[in-house]
């Protein structure tokens, strides 16, 4: 089994949120489309939340600070969606709702 090296480390420049997609431009001139239902939190989340995102150290990473919500470009090239567990996010979902 080989293994995948990359020369160089995929960094997002630019982020769109919409009701279905999540889309991130690299540095490379890449665009990755995934369905925003990968990540339930961006999912539930408010149209202003969704658009409060910011890029980690030199775009390794995205972060929405109003959800907690971290997604790293490598796992989005490597396809990996969400690990939260349902509980976490029933718990998530359950405190958002009382501070409403």
């Amino acid at each position: 089994m080989s293994t995948l090296v990359l020369e160089i480390d995929p960094v997002a420049v630019e982020v769109a949120v919409t009701d279905d997609d999540l889309t991130v431009d690299l540095a490379d001139g890449r665009r990755m489309h995934v369905p925003l239902s990968w990540y339930p939190r961006l999912f539930n989340a408010s149209d202003m939340e969704r658009q409060n995102w910011q890029l980690l150290g030199d775009g390794y990473a995205i972060e929405w600070p109003d959800l907690d919500e971290h997604i790293g470009v490598e796992g989005l090239l490597a396809g990996r969606q969400s690990g939260e567990s349902p509980q976490s996010l029933k718990r998530w979902l359950n405190a958002r709702q009382m501070h409403r």
